[in-house]
């Protein structure tokens, strides 16, 4: 494969060898009544014209993404070099056959006004591509949620976009279904596009809610939450934070984030709610509100005589 593009230039050379040779000296020989120099030679210089914008898509591209590390720029760079090298073979294929460059620029003009209406729905996806290159809402690998889609991003082609499923019908919890989705590239201009691992900031914030009786020990049980996350989430939630509120000096936005873990209380009729607050990665969500769910609960039923728990059957 990494000698595809010299390959094809080298025999797109050949080609294009073969056709001035035709063009000299001429085939004689006929088929069915037609002269096979004409179809020959066209054939011939086609086929050179395709080898050597494939030829050149490879070089460039090999160049290219030899000097992009980052995988999710590479993802870009090649859909974006398809797109190029594809319109200028269109273009170099139809001055071929026509030998009329300018009136091949014209026709096209014309027929892309007169497609567009045949094409809204591909034209909107491609220009809907372009956002996604330019804007950066989501790249390949971020967690997304659009429309009812939630999943992990996939590819981002052309014209749709492949999202890896989370959630959905099958599963919950944040888990992989195993289902891929392909959503339009065009919805992304007229729908909400949630990216919960963005390239700024890789964390979210999420809540574990537990419910005890009015008759708990609240602040006890609010340092038992806290330290219990503490301990399981350690410097890994400083350092998130520390990006997270870097990148909140770069906007006008003023929130006060603080670095450990925090508790709220919320009043109930029946119980009391202790919401545990803290930053992971999307993609450690489940199973960290896993591994504290039951780390608090082994400690508050070590504690029986300071943390109680409803019994109501209203919960």
């Amino acid at each position: 494969m990494r000698h595809t593009g010299p390959l094809a230039l080298v025999a797109a050379a050949v080609l294009y060898a073969g056709s001035r040779v035709v063009r000299r000296f001429g085939v004689d020989e006929t088929l069915f009544g037609v002269a096979l120099g004409p179809p020959t030679l066209l054939v011939l210089t086609v086929a050179a014209t395709v080898l050597a914008t494939y030829g050149a898509y490879r070089l460039v591209a090999g160049v290219l993404l030899g000097h992009t590390a980052s995988k999710r720029r590479r993802h870009d760079v090649r859909n974006v070099l398809r797109l190029a090298f594809g319109v200028l073979g269109l273009i170099a294929g139809f001055g071929v056959v026509t030998r009329d460059w300018v009136s091949v620029l014209f026709s096209l003009g014309v027929v892309g006004f007169a497609i567009t209406f045949a094409l809204q729905g591909a034209l909107a996806s491609l220009i809907g591509w372009l956002y996604i290159v330019t804007k950066r809402p989501y790249g390949v690998g971020d967690r997304i949620a659009i429309e009812d889609t939630r999943g992990d991003v996939a590819a981002i082609d052309l014209f749709v976009t492949e999202v890896w499923e989370i959630d959905g019908d099958l599963v919950s919890s944040n888990q992989p279904s195993g289902r891929i989705i392909t959503v339009p590239n065009s919805v992304v201009l007229s729908s909400h596009v949630v990216n919960f691992h963005g390239e700024g900031v890789p964390h979210v914030w999420n809540e574990l809610s537990i419910q005890v009786a009015y008759e708990t020990d609240l602040d006890f049980a609010a340092a038992v939450m806290e330290e219990v996350a503490e301990e399981y989430l350690g410097d890994e939630m400083a350092a998130g934070v520390a990006e997270y509120r870097e990148r909140l000096a770069e906007t006008p936005v003023e929130l006060d984030v603080t670095d450990r873990p925090t508790v709220n209380v919320v009043q109930k009729e029946s119980w009391v709610e202790l919401h545990l607050r803290y930053l992971v990665h999307p993609r450690r969500g489940t199973r960290t509100r896993n591994a504290l769910y039951r780390t608090i609960l082994d400690r508050f039923n070590d504690n029986p005589d300071r943390v109680a728990f409803p019994v109501s059957r209203n919960r």
